[in-house]
C-alpha cells in the first residue's frame, strides 16, 4: 500500500463542507489548528458526531484525532449507504446540520440509504426538518433525483436543550445528477407552512398561525398553515414551539423560513430562590416576525432562499460535464464559503454575473462530471 497524500488545511471554518467534499472526491485531508484559539480548543461534539456518521456510511474510512482535538486526519472510504442505520446527532446542533451532507452522500452511495436520526428536530440555528420536506426535497428533484425514493418521516419532535426527536430518512441513489438552467423565479402563488408545539399549550400554535396569516392574507388569498401538536413520547424532552413557512411560486420555486423558540441550556432546571424562569417570546410575535422574514427572503429574489444557496451550488458543481445556470439573491456568507470549497476540492469555478435590474446574481458553471460508479443496478 502506497503512502497516503493528504490535502493540508487549517482552521475549523467550513468543516462540514470540507469533510463532505473530501468524501465525495475520495480526497484524504489533514486539518490542523481546529478551534485552536478558543477557550476550549479542538473538535466540537457535533463535528465529532458528523465524522462518526460519515464512518457509518462508508467502508474503509480512517479517522485520527490528536489528544487535544486540534488536528484531524481523515481518509474517506467508499460510500456504501445501507439500511437499518441509526445515528444519535446529540444536542449541540440540530438534525438539520447533518441532513445536508447526509443527503448528498446518500445520492452517490452504493445502496439506498435508510437511516434513523435522533436529536433536535427544530431549533433557530439550523434548518428544521420541516424545511427539508417542504423546500429541500423539491430542490433535489430539479437535479433529477426521483421523488418517489425521497422520504423523511418525523416520528417525534425534539427541541433544545434536551432534544428527544426522531426522524426516519430514505435517500435513493442516482447514477448522476442532471444539469439545470433555472433562472425564472416566477410569482408567489401560495403560502404553506406548519406550526408545532411540544409540551406546551396547543393555543400557542394557533397564535403563531393567526399572526402569520394576518400578514399574508393582505397580500394573497391562498394561505394555509397546518398545526402539529405533539405530546407524550412524540414531544421530545423539552418544551417549545415553532413555525416553518414556504412560499411556492408559479415557476416551481420554494422559498422558506423557519424558527423555533425553546428554553436555553440550563433554564429548565433553574431553581434559584428569588429568580424566575425566563419568559419565552410570545407566540404571536414569533408568527408575525417569521412571516416578515419570509417576505424579506422573497424580496431578495432568486430561485432559492439564502439558507439553500450552498446546497444549490454543490448540486450544480456535482452535475455531469454540462452547463448549469441559476439565479440567487444577494450571496450569503455560507454561499460564498461553499463556492470557495467547491473550487478547492472539485476544481469547479462559477461565472458570477450580477443583474442590476433585479438585484439578483446569475451563476453559471461547468459540472465536475461526478458519477456514482459504485451504484448497484439490480
Amino acid at each position: 500500500m502506497g503512502k497516503i497524500t493528504y490535502k493540508r488545511l487549517k482552521g475549523s471554518q467550513n468543516m462540514r463542507q470540507r469533510l463532505l467534499l473530501a468524501t465525495l472526491k475520495s480526497t484524504p485531508v489533514l486539518i490542523e489548528d481546529i478551534h485552536a484559539d478558543d477557550t476550549l480548543p479542538g473538535l466540537r461534539p457535533h463535528e465529532i458526531s458528523l465524522l462518526r456518521l460519515f464512518e457509518k456510511l462508508t467502508d474503509d474510512c480512517l479517522i485520527e484525532i490528536n489528544e487535544t482535538g486540534t488536528k484531524l486526519k481523515y481518509k474517506p472510504g467508499i460510500i456504501v449507504g445501507g439500511s437499518h442505520l441509526v445515528h444519535d446527532c446529540g444536542v449541540s446542533r440540530a438534525i438539520g446540520y447533518f441532513l445536508e451532507p447526509l443527503i448528498l452522500l446518500g445520492l452517490f452511495a452504493r445502496k439506498t440509504l435508510v437511516i434513523i436520526l435522533k436529536g433536535i428536530t427544530n431549533d433557530s440555528k439550523d434548518p428544521s426538518v420541516d424545511t427539508f420536506l417542504s423546500t429541500t426535497f423539491p430542490l433535489l428533484k430539479r437535479f433529477g433525483v426521483p421523488s418517489e425514493g425521497l422520504k423523511l418521516e418525523i416520528k417525534s419532535r425534539g427541541v433544545s436543550p434536551h432534544g428527544g426527536g426522531e426522524v426516519h430518512l430514505t435517500i435513493p441513489t442516482v447514477q448522476h445528477l442532471t444539469a439545470t438552467m433555472w433562472t425564472d423565479e416566477g410569482m408567489v402563488k401560495r403560502i404553506r407552512g406548519e406550526a408545532f408545539t411540544t409540551r406546551v399549550s396547543v393555543q400557542l400554535g394557533n397564535e403563531m398561525i393567526y399572526a402569520a396569516r394576518g400578514i399574508f392574507n393582505r397580500l394573497l388569498p391562498d394561505v394555509y398553515i397546518a398545526s402539529d401538536y405533539r405530546k407524550r413520547s412524540e414531544a421530545g424532552n423539552s418544551p417549545g414551539y415553532g413555525i416553518s413557512l414556504v412560499a411556492e411560486t408559479t415557476s416551481g420555486c420554494c422559498i422558506s423560513a423557519d424558527t423555533t423558540v425553546s428554553y436555553p441550556r440550563g433554564d429548565e432546571e433553574e431553581d434559584i430562590e428569588g429568580e424566575e424562569k425566563k419568559e419565552l417570546i410570545p407566540a404571536a410575535d414569533v408568527g408575525e416576525k417569521l412571516a416578515s422574514v419570509l417576505l424579506e427572503e422573497i424580496e431578495k429574489g432568486g430561485v432559492v432562499d439564502s439558507t439553500h444557496q450552498g446546497l444549490l451550488f454543490l448540486l450544480c458543481a456535482l452535475c455531469p460535464k454540462d452547463v448549469s445556470k441559476v439565479r440567487v439573491g444577494k450571496l450569503s456568507p455560507y454561499g460564498i464559503e461553499t463556492l470557495r470549497e467547491i473550487r478547492d476540492f472539485l476544481d469547479v469555478q462559477f461565472v458570477i454575473k450580477p443583474d442590476p435590474s433585479t438585484g439578483t446574481v446569475i451563476l453559471k458553471c461547468w459540472g465536475s462530471g461526478m458519477k456514482n460508479l459504485s451504484r448497484k443496478t439490480t
